[in-house]
C-alpha cells in the first residue's frame, strides 16, 4: 500500500521545525499524494507559502479569505476533501487550541471540520513538551480519536538535548503508509517469518553460506506489520534495517534458526519460510584458523534439520504455512513436491532462469501454488510489490474463514 492518489491536508504551524515541512511535502508528492497545505500566520515567519505551494503544486491557504480578491477559503470543504490530515509541526499553541476547540484561525477551523483521521506531529523545546499542560492536551487529542507521531529525542534549537524534535519526514511518511495499509483482519493475526541466509562455521574466520540478501523476507515482514499484524522475524545475517513494528530474533546457523523457529512456531497463525537455510553444515568446527596445507582440503558435512519439513508435521488446525522454492530446473515439479511433502498451504516459486529474480536483486518474479495446485503467476515486480501480492493472498484466505 502506498500514498498514490491519497488526499492529504498538511497543517503547518509556527515552529523552527517548519523547514522540514518542505521536505515532507516533496516526499508526499513523490509518493503520488495530492497535498493541500494550510499554514498558521506564525508559520510564515519560518517558511514561505511560495515554497510549500511550489512543492505541492497547489495554492497555500492561511486565512478564511484570500486578500487579493476576497474569495472564501471554505474550511468545511477542505475538511471533507481530505483522506487524512497531518499537522506537522504541531506547536504547543496549536495543539492547545485544537484540544480546547478554540477555533480562531483557518487551520483550527479545518481541524474541527475534518471527518478524516488526524495526525499530530509535535515540535517544541523539551520543557514545553514535558509540561503537564502539553501532556494533558496530547491526552485530550488522543481521547478524541486523533493519532500522535511522537516527537523525537535529540538536539533542539535551544541547544538543549531531549524530547521535542519533529519526527523526520521519512518517519511521518512511513506512519501514513502504515495507516492506509492497516487491515482489520491482519490486526488479529500473528505472523512468523524466517529470512536471510544461515552461516555454517568451518573455523573462527571461515564459513559456508549462500547469496541470500534477506530482502524478500524483510519486505514481507514490513508488509504484514504495516497491515497491522504482530510480526516476528527470525533472521540470518543481513545488512537490512528492521522494519518498523517488527520484532526480530537474530541467528547465524541453521541449528539456531531451527531452535528459534521451533520456539515460536505453535504461537503463530501464519508462518512464512523465506530464509535460505544451509542444507549441510561441517561435522567439526576448528577451534583455530585452519592453515593452508597441501593442494587439497577435505571438508566433511552433515545434513541440517529440515526446518519447514519438521515443523510442517506439527502444523495445527487453522495455521497457514507458506514456503519458498528457488529452482533452476524442473521448477514446477520440484515446487509441487515440496508443497505436499512439507505440508504447506502455499509455495512461492522463484526461478533463477528469470532475469531479475532470486537472490540479491531488488525485484522478483513469483508463481504461487496453493495446496489444491491452483497456480497464480505474477510478472516481475519490486520485492515490496511482491510482498504486497503475498499479503493480499493471505488476507483473502483469512477472509474466507
Amino acid at each position: 500500500m502506498d500514498l498514490k492518489g491519497k488526499k492529504i491536508l498538511l497543517g503547518v504551524s509556527g515552529s523552527i521545525a517548519a523547514y522540514k515541512s518542505a521536505l515532507l511535502v516533496r516526499l508526499l508528492v513523490k509518493e503520488g499524494a495530492e497535498v493541500q497545505v494550510v499554514m498558521t500566520d506564525s508559520a510564515h515567519q519560518f517558511i514561505t507559502a511560495l515554497t510549500l505551494g511550489t512543492l505541492s503544486k497547489r495554492p497555500v491557504y492561511t486565512a478564511f479569505t484570500q486578500s487579493e480578491n476576497g474569495t472564501w477559503n471554505n474550511h468545511v470543504e477542505l475538511g471533507l476533501w481530505a483522506d487524512i490530515m497531518v499537522i506537522a509541526p504541531a506547536t504547543a499553541r496549536t495543539m492547545s487550541k485544537c484540544a480546547a476547540g478554540n477555533c480562531d484561525d483557518l487551520l483550527t477551523a479545518v481541524y474541527l471540520s475534518a471527518r478524516c483521521p488526524v495526525f499530530f506531529a509535535p515540535a517544541m523545546d523539551v520543557d514545553m513538551y514535558r509540561h503537564p499542560s502539553t501532556q494533558k492536551n496530547i491526552e485530550s487529542l488522543l481521547s478524541y480519536g486523533n493519532k500522535l507521531i511522537e516527537a523525537e529525542f535529540g538536539e533542539l534549537a535551544s541547544g538543549l538535548i531531549g524530547e521535542g524534535r519533529l519526527a523526520e519526514p521519512e518517519k511521518i511518511i512511513s506512519r501514513l503508509v502504515t495507516h492506509f495499509a492497516e487491515h482489520p483482519i491482519a490486526k488479529t493475526k500473528k505472523v512468523l517469518i524466517t529470512a536471510g541466509p544461515t552461516v555454517e562455521p568451518i573455523d573462527p574466520v571461515r564459513y559456508i553460506s549462500n547469496r541470500s540478501s534477506g530482502k524478500m523476507g524483510y519486505a514481507i515482514a514490513k508488509a504484514f506489520a504495516s497491515a497491522g499484524a504482530h510480526v516476528r522475524l527470525i533472521s540470518g545475517p543481513t545488512n537490512l534495517p528492521v522494519p518498523d513494528g517488527v520484532s526480530i530474533t537474530k541467528i547465524e546457523t541453521a541449528k539456531q534458526m531451527f531452535a528459534a523457529t521451533q520456539e515460536y512456531f505453535s504461537q503463530f497463525d501464519l508462518v512464512i519460510f523465506s530464509a535460505a537455510v544451509a542444507d549441510y553444515t561441517p561435522i567439526q568446527v576448528a577451534d583455530q584458523k585452519i592453515k593452508k596445507q597441501g593442494d587439497e582440503m577435505k571438508l566433511e558435512l552433515i545434513k541440517t534439520t529440515d526446518i519447514a519439513g519438521t515443523l510442517g508435521k506439527q502444523k495445527r488446525d487453522g495455521q497457514i504455512l507458506v514456503g519458498f522454492a528457488l529452482e533452476t530446473e524442473h521448477e514446477m515439479d520440484y515446487a509441487l513436491d515440496k508443497l505436499h511433502r512439507k505440508n504447506f498451504d502455499y509455495i512461492i516459486l522463484n526461478s533463477l532462469n528469470d532475469a531479475g529474480s532470486g537472490f540479491a536483486h531488488d525485484t522478483n518474479k513469483i508463481t504461487v501454488i496453493d495446496k489444491s495446485e491452483n497456480v497464480y503467476s505474477f510478472p516481475l515486480k519490486s520485492k515490496q510489490e511482491v510482498a504486497q501480492d503475498i499479503l493480499n493472498i493471505i488476507l483473502n484466505k483469512w477472509s474466507e474463514v
